[in-house]
């Protein structure tokens, strides 16, 4: 066996290594495109409101006026909602009650769609018939919370604490 020979013979190893480099080539560009289209995919599902929203607390009358600030129009299909936590976190405007673990129905399925401009005014603690809220505000949290009309997808749109 001659080994100068056995080196200087390179015949076939040019083919080898042409189809290992395609080989790899694919791999890769395959990785990459299934991540992309895949990454995709998720942001499509997930396609929340960006929407601002302005809270007014009311001392005086331990209420809270709510109003979309801009952004996105939240779909009367979709459902947005209230909640306070904290001590004596019932809500009440002049139609309706709800308990502290139940968050007050601002729009719902089949609703209308809220744009800016469009406000609500929740008091605190239950309504007593003279505009007033029955509790003081002490440190709770107001959230408004959206959530997609199939209930794929839901989101805090905005949350501040009552002085």
């Amino acid at each position: 066996m001659n080994l100068k020979q056995l080196f200087a013979d390179d015949r076939a190893v040019s083919p080898v290594i042409g189809v290992i480099l395609m080989v790899a080539i694919t791999v890769i560009l395959a990785a990459v495109i299934g991540t992309f289209v895949l990454g995709m995919g998720d942001d499509l599902q997930n396609n929340q409101p960006t929407a601002s929203f302005t809270m007014d607390f009311d001392t005086t009358d331990n209420s809270v006026t709510i109003s979309h600030a801009g952004g996105d129009t939240l779909e009367g299909e979709d459902k947005v909602t209230v909640a306070v936590t904290g001590s004596n976190g019932l809500n009440i405007d002049d139609g309706g009650e709800t308990d502290g673990d139940t968050p007050y129905i601002w729009s719902d399925t089949g609703g209308d769609s809220l744009g800016a401009g469009s406000s609500v005014t929740l008091y605190h603690g239950g309504y007593d018939g003279s505009s007033e809220g029955k509790n003081s505000w002490s440190g709770e949290t107001v959230s408004v919370n959206w959530e997609s009309a199939n209930g794929d997808s839901s989101a805090q749109l905005a949350s501040q604490t009552a002085p």
